[in-house]
């Protein structure tokens, strides 16, 4: 077996989907719907694969779960910022698809029974805490803003700490404004439904 090329990256991370706000996966219960659709992206702040830099890069899935992600049999596409060198993209590419092991991607790779052909694509990435979004090619758009008070139509201020969460393990709890793909089969649209924003650090 190949030896892993040691990696890890800070970044900032936007993950919208089509469950109710707060998304019960995150508490370990079924998908609101019973199956899963939605999508993450990464803003790499900082990171490395070896001596290969990968700061300011950026990469994302979209997916489809026919039923709780644990139960498996998923689909996914993964995009890779364009801007990436080759040995960038090849780098990337391992790490998302879980060759190089390390959290949260080796867990989520065992879901999954089908991964299409990668994209490489622009990404217009803009952080701003609760009020984020990232545009992905012309496949995937992410808006997220405050969840707001049903009464006075204020936004609330919600966070999650999930102490053995592997995707993050605190995060701001928002609304996906804004959660749609267009990526061959996977194409779906699920505005104003479950979205967290979150500073993650993964390595392996």
């Amino acid at each position: 077996m190949a030896v892993a090329t040691k990696w890890w990256f800070e970044a900032d991370y936007i993950q919208t989907c089509n469950c109710d706000f707060g998304c019960p996966c995150e508490f370990e219960a079924p998908p609101t719907m019973g199956y899963c659709e939605g999508m993450g992206a990464w803003h790499i702040r900082s990171g490395r694969h070896g001596d290969l830099d990968l700061t300011g890069l950026a990469i994302a899935f979209a997916a489809r779960w026919p039923e709780a992600i644990h139960k498996g049999n998923g689909t996914c596409a993964l995009f890779v910022d364009e801007r990436a060198t080759a040995e960038q993209r090849e780098a990337l590419l391992k790490i998302a698809s879980g060759q190089e092991g390390g959290m949260p991607f080796e867990i989520i790779v065992q879901t999954l029974s089908k991964v299409l052909d990668p994209f490489f694509v622009p990404f217009e990435f803009t952080w701003n805490g609760r009020n984020s979004r990232v545009k992905i090619g012309r496949h995937v758009e992410m808006e997220t803003e405050p969840i707001k008070n049903p009464v006075t139509g204020q936004a609330e201020g919600v966070k999650i700490v999930h102490e053995t969460g592997f995707i993050f393990q605190q995060a701001d709890v928002v609304a996906g404004k804004t959660c749609t793909a267009d990526a061959g089969e996977l194409a779906f649209s699920w505005p104003n439904k479950a979205g967290f924003v979150a500073r993650t650090r993964y390595g392996n």
